[in-house]
């Protein structure tokens, strides 16, 4: 299949690296000291007390939470400051390349599961297993958040402190469903029938709208698998992506476009969707907890997040959501006091602070039982689904190194090409398994 002119090649791998590396090798010599050191240095555990510096991978739009907890912190232990640094999320990862390759590592850092892969594959964190079990978290943390920040690692370690998930949320209008005398869209046969009839284009009303541009995969695979009911991501050493029920069902989700949902949707990012859903003509958005505020300030009392739709009988198959976490970097030369900034951070009343200010569903158990969270309907029911342990979560493989290209650069075009009608479901699943399949073999040949 060397043919297919949708494939990526090893080749092409290499010289992205070789490109990354060179980019690295000429940003380093600038990159100022921030923190403790770089990658392969071992670090060392330290007095317990100083300074520590802490890398937020979502500043500006977190800092004052974070500074809030920092100051409690400190408050607590007056023996250690720590320095913050915001950095935006979406220059958090070029950040860390050039401190890994050039000194300035921070003691603790914020960081995802769709990006943890890396950095485990360069030695750059320490596991926090072990010291989550000597301590006041030892089954405080939700075991699902905890199996896909193991699953993002490659193995059995825990390489993040969970402290947060952003579910998938499938937001709907209970104005217009009421209207229509529908009911709520918690299968997918209702999700469907409530599309259509909410439609009527002359009109620019759609019943859904589905996101196209920049993040369409991991949500294109969501419906895949929340319809087909697989719910392994791997059967042996090959990928079900392209199984012939995901491939009946994404050519089912990929229908609605245009025919129940609007034409911009193929250029749509997250950012685009939401706006568009917030100016009243639609009836439907999947995306997460975090657009709640926007849907407030727009709709008001006229609208509700629920989880995605279970099939008829029930099963709730869905795709692992990014887990946020804290890690340990191995060159930090005060591990102690920086473990205990992360404890407590992880803790019961600052996981649960962070959490009601970001909307998101608290890692700690505890937490996630607070009187905020019960009030928060979305959330309250996203994190009734995540912690119930009947949901099947299938992990999506952010350990691949190669991941964040398959699931981007490579392969966006080509769903859009799905959604235009200029490429079959079936031909870009397969083209997507056989970059993962292929993916899969190298990650196993370094282990």
């Amino acid at each position: 299949m060397s043919s297919n002119p949708f494939r990526t090649g090893r080749g092409r791998r290499g010289a992205g690296a070789l490109a990354l590396a060179t980019v690295l090798a000429l940003t380093a010599a600038a990159c100022g000291d921030d923190g403790s050191g770089k990658a392969g240095d071992k670090g060392d555990e330290g007095s317990g007390k100083g300074e520590i510096t802490f890398w937020d991978n979502n500043g500006g739009v977190r800092t004052d939470i974070w500074k809030e907890i920092i100051a409690d912190f400190e408050k607590a232990n007056p023996d250690i400051k720590v320095k913050y640094v915001g950095i935006p999320s979406e220059s958090v990862q070029s950040k860390y390349d050039t401190a890994l390759q050039g000194g300035g590592l921070p003691d603790v850092g914020g960081m995802g599961t769709a990006m943890l892969a890396s950095y485990v594959a360069q030695g750059a964190l320490d596991p926090v297993g072990d010291r989550i079990d000597k301590g006041p978290l030892k089954g405080k943390l939700s075991p699902t958040m905890v199996d896909s920040v193991r699953a993002a690692g490659g193995g059995d370690e825990l390489y993040t402190v969970p402290t947060s998930a952003n579910n998938g949320t499938l937001w709907y209008r209970t104005d217009l469903f009421e209207a229509a005398d529908l009911e709520e869209p918690s299968t997918w046969p209702k999700f469907y029938e409530a599309a259509e009839k909410l439609t009527d284009a002359g009109k620019n009303k759609f019943g859904y709208t589905i996101r196209g541009g920049e993040g369409s995969i991991a949500q294109a695979l969501d419906a895949a698998y929340g319809q087909s009911g697989i719910t392994s991501f791997w059967e042996g050493d090959k990928t079900t992506v392209n199984d012939p029920r995901n491939v009946e069902a994404l050519e089912k989700y990929a229908a609605l476009y245009k025919k129940t949902t609007p034409s911009a949707d193929v250029n749509n990012d997250f950012k685009k969707m939401v706006a568009q859903w917030d100016s009243g003509q639609i009836g439907m958005l999947s995306h997460n907890l975090g657009s709640y505020q926007d849907h407030l300030k727009a709709l008001e009392g006229k609208f509700r997040g629920i989880p995605a739709p279970t099939q008829e009988d029930g099963t709730r198959v869905q795709v692992s959501n990014p887990v946020d976490g804290l890690g340990l970097f191995k060159s930090s030369k005060n591990k102690d006091a920086a473990w205990k900034f992360m404890e407590f951070a992880a803790g019961h009343e600052s996981n649960s602070k962070w959490n009601e200010s970001a909307g998101a569903i608290p890692a700690n158990t505890e937490a996630a039982g607070d009187d905020w969270i019960q009030q928060a309907e979305a959330t309250k029911l996203a994190a009734e689904v995540l912690n119930s342990g009947e949901v099947k979560v299938v992990q999506l493989p952010y350990y691949l190194p190669d991941w964040n290209s398959l699931s981007k650069a490579d392969n966006e075009p080509n769903f859009q090409k799905v959604l235009l009608g200029k490429m079959s479901a079936k031909d870009f699943l397969d083209t997507l398994a056989e970059q993962l399949n292929e993916a899969q073999a190298e990650w196993k040949q370094q282990q």
